[in-house]
């Protein structure tokens, strides 16, 4: 994070062709436009590629989406990976979860900290390759295993 000192914006995505570089003026238009300081794109608002997201990707971000609405209020339609974030509210966050549930980490963290969050729609296509985590049911498990868990670590924090 030293190196977010420099930059305003700090935008993450897929680097196995899933997302599409040619949306990031849509991922980073709220924040310029000053309404928004976490923008999420969703894959669910966008166009998905037939195959670009498995039905257990589905199921599993639905189970990800309603626990994180249960415990945090915020109703979401997507916790893909393409996204932006003003560099000052990425070091409020003190991210701590360096595999699977960075992306709920931030969510939860940022609803937590009074952050402004927005979703956009963005294009997914099929991946490059074949998915460590997606790819199988293992790695699906797993995943999913380490994104409730954090929901309900981070999320359950301050709900009780």
């Amino acid at each position: 994070m030293r190196a977010a000192g420099s930059t305003d914006v700090l935008v993450f995505l897929d680097g196995d062709g899933s997302d599409v570089p040619e949306d990031l003026g849509r991922v980073l238009q709220p924040i310029l436009q000053g309404e928004a300081d976490l923008v999420l794109g969703s894959r669910t608002l966008g166009s998905r590629e037939p195959g670009s997201l498995s039905a257990h990707q589905v199921w599993g971000n639905r189970v990800v989406l309603g626990l994180l609405r249960l415990l945090t209020g915020v109703r979401l339609t997507d916790l893909g990976p393409f996204r932006g974030i003003r560099s000052q509210a990425m070091a409020r966050l003190d991210m701590c979860h360096p595999t699977y549930g960075w992306p709920v980490e931030m969510v939860v963290k940022a609803v937590r900290r009074g952050l402004r969050i927005a979703e956009v729609p963005v294009d997914t296509r099929r991946r490059i390759g074949r998915s460590k985590v997606a790819g199988t049911l293992r790695g699906s498990v797993l995943a999913g295993y380490h994104l409730i868990a954090t929901v309900l670590r981070y999320g359950w924090e301050r709900s009780r």
